[in-house]
């Protein structure tokens, strides 16, 4: 696979129809590739909405988004299917094919029409589904599955598919704590051994803590901050993003910092 550079986005502006207030607002931002990046921000910041057009899925009102300087609405869909893979929020669908079946959708874009699975198609869907720990179940009808079941396998198919970069929408919003951390980690070795360029939308802040290298801070469609993530994550920042008061401890083995919640009914929080 060619490897992708560099991704940004230039003054990105979205005001969909009939909406008064933009759900992005001027969004300038630089992702290099190699670097796993986290994107964390109160419901209806705007993160989905800005992962969604990096992918072109949805049309800009102003601004631009670039892979390696060329506009992604430049790109063909199969282009695009080469360099960025996508992990939905909503992995709900009502079909009849097989996990594996599912998964090996991921290879789409690398087959020929009326081609069949190649040698690599079956190593490449077949290690996705190990590293996701749902090759047990590949024979089992997707509609069928759990939601962390069926979450794993959507995973697996972005794994297989196989792109310089991989984009997550709140990955491990369906999975036990087991297979949260069993996610993270294999995210972890895709971007230190394949150095797959990751962005993932996440809402646990200590999650993101101990797997991100950089942080993104995101409130009413706007990026407050973004940096190295010991850098960016304080006490103060959480609070003017969340409206919430943290208290920051060191993990005793890591010795990474450890952000606690401290709900107040003083505390004015946004609808």
């Amino acid at each position: 696979m060619s490897q992708l550079q560099k991704l940004e986005s230039k003054n990105l502006t979205w005001f969909p129809v009939s909406e008064k207030q933009p759900i992005l607002d001027k969004i300038s931002a630089s992702f290099m590739s190699g670097k796993f990046y986290g994107i964390i921000g109160p419901n209806g910041s705007g993160k989905s909405s800005f992962v969604r057009h990096i992918l072109n899925f949805l049309k800009h009102t102003k601004g631009s988004v670039c892979l390696n300087g060329k506009e992604v609405e430049c790109y063909s869909r199969l282009e695009l299917a080469k360099n960025l893979a996508l992990v939905p929020q909503n992995t709900s669908i009502d079909t009849s094919f097989s996990a594996y079946e599912i998964v090996s959708m991921g290879r789409n874009p690398y087959q020929k029409r009326f081609g069949g699975e190649t040698k690599e198609d079956i190593h490449k869907v077949t290690e996705a589904m190990k590293m996701t720990s749902c090759l047990e179940f590949k024979d089992k009808p997707f509609r069928n599955l759990s939601g962390g079941e069926a979450q794993r396998v959507i995973v697996a198919r972005a794994i297989a598919q196989d792109t310089p970069w991989l984009l997550l929408d709140e990955p491990i919003s369906n999975l036990d704590i087991r297979h949260q951390l069993e996610l993270m980690e294999t995210l972890k070795k895709l971007n230190s051994e394949r150095k797959t360029s990751i962005l993932a939308i996440l809402h646990d802040i200590n999650i993101a803590v101990s797997y991100c290298s950089d942080i993104i801070m995101m409130k009413e469609g706007q990026i407050k901050y973004m940096g190295e993530t010991l850098e960016v994550l304080t006490c103060e920042r959480l609070f003017e993003v969340y409206g919430v008061q943290f208290l920051k401890i060191s993990h005793p083995e890591t010795k990474k910092p450890y952000f606690l919640a401290q709900y107040s009914s003083s505390v004015e929080l946004a609808d």
